[in-house]
């Protein structure tokens, strides 16, 4: 029992196991390494002012979109005087630099000091002007600012909702220091939310985004905390007899799904945020564990090797007979279902190496997303559109980005420590 209860409840700690040099701290660096077949040649000028903020608000828009693999970046000449949000367009010439799409923008310093962002967003094809925003903002809110306007880009000329100005939370370790770290979905403006000597893995983000839940070892053993991001408080939801793990939020916000072995073997329990109310939901004699809430809060997915093996099965958010999810492959855990329920991504074994796949949940058909070996920890953006996960290079924990189709490529790696445990934040509303 204990050897299977390592296996997997302790997958994400072996990762851990390379010789740590310690190391200086480092923002992660995003490497693309594929990207869609079909991309929309866009030209974003430089806005006309923006030296006046420091770093290149056109260029962080402009590095949104590509990292995405849905656009391509056209390179756009000196253009004296700069054209404004305000100039008109000469549609035959941008078509003539193969741009579908422009963005043109300028800023402006405010008499308080702040500084004032206009944009449009212009379809050459159509020969129409979609929109534009006008944001006020001070010199630290640049890329805030960027990301926005390029969530609006995004949504205007794909027709869903764009994620970078969301947030996602990793595990760095540096020597024998761990810090869990929040960096935007670029890994820029990273800061460390609890640093230990003590690992700390599964972090999950409340679905309002201001609280994380996260197990730390800090006391000796597992136990799980919920901190909360506005002011660096927290408190101990789950500090029971043997192992506490895995928490994953309800989509209200109300509850914890969490896995507890004190009671003999690792089963589920639900249990509130304060720690009060717990209610044990499943009841064998196997390894229950990794729960996961649905989108609407009626089912839980989790891994479990009640049938010999691990797999990923289904039940009632509030218990029930569980079902059978994966059938293919002797070996399949961390489930994670799509924002919109319809796929649901997980870690397999094929042929001896660990990758992510993904399964449609209609159609039963299976897809290996990735050709890396020791993947873990899946984490879907809010849209959809990607899969956050930890994987190894060179000896080392990087995170990588695969789309939905396996067709866009990321990698999110930190010269200085190695990178595990990635949980993709939600919308910010």
């Amino acid at each position: 029992m204990l050897a299977r209860l390592s296996l997997l409840l302790g997958a994400a700690l072996l990762a851990w196991l390379p010789a740590w040099q310690p190391e200086a701290r480092a923002q992660l660096s995003i490497e693309i390494t594929g990207a869609g077949a079909q991309r929309i040649p866009i030209a974003i000028v430089p806005f006309a002012g923006e030296a006046a903020l420091g770093p290149g608000l056109s260029a962080i828009v402009r590095a949104d979109l590509e990292r995405s693999g849905l656009f391509r970046g056209l390179e756009v000449p000196p253009l004296i005087p700069h054209p404004t949000e305000a100039s008109s367009v000469n549609y035959a010439e941008w078509r003539s630099r193969l741009a579908d799409a422009l963005v043109l923008g300028s800023v402006a310093t405010r008499p308080d000091g702040r500084f004032e962002v206009r944009f449009r967003l212009f379809d050459t094809v159509k020969q129409v002007a979609l929109g534009g925003i006008a944001y006020t903002l001070s010199k630290e809110q640049v890329r805030a600012t960027a990301h926005r306007i390029a969530d609006f880009v995004y949504e205007k000329l794909t027709g869903e909702r764009g994620v970078f100005s969301t947030r996602i939370a990793y595990v760095v370790k540096r020597g024998n220091r761990y810090e869990l770290q929040i960096a935007d979905a670029d890994g820029a403006g990273a800061e460390t939310a609890l640093a230990s000597f003590e690992p700390i893995i599964s972090p999950a983000w409340s679905p309002d985004g201001r609280r994380l839940a996260y197990v730390s070892f800090e006391n000796k053993k597992p136990v799980v905390y919920v901190h909360s991001l506005t002011d660096g408080k927290r408190h101990v939801a789950a500090n029971f007899k043997g192992s506490n793990s895995a928490p994953a939020w309800s989509p209200d916000g109300a509850r914890l799904a969490v896995s507890l072995s004190r009671e003999g073997g690792s089963q589920i329990f639900l249990i509130n945020p304060d720690g009060a109310g717990l209610r044990r939901i499943t009841s064998s004699s196997a390894i229950d564990t990794e729960p996961r809430y649905s989108p609407d809060g009626r089912s839980i997915y989790f891994t479990s090797d009640r049938g010999g093996s691990p797999q990923i099965y289904r039940m009632g958010a509030s218990g029930g007979e569980p079902q059978r999810v994966t059938f293919e492959g002797g070996y399949n855990v961390s489930p994670r279902i799509s924002p919109d329920g319809r796929t649901l991504a997980y870690i397999t074994r094929n042929g001896g190496r660990f990758q992510v796949a993904l399964l449609d949940l209609a159609n039963r058909q299976v897809q290996i997303l990735t050709d890396s070996d020791r993947d873990e920890s899946p984490s879907f953006a809010p849209n959809g559109r990607m899969i956050l996960h930890a994987t190894v290079l060179g000896g080392r924990g990087v995170l990588s980005a695969v789309s939905a189709d396996g067709r866009v490529k990321q990698r999110l790696s930190a010269t200085a420590g190695d990178v595990r445990e990635p949980a993709w934040g939600p919308f910010i509303e």
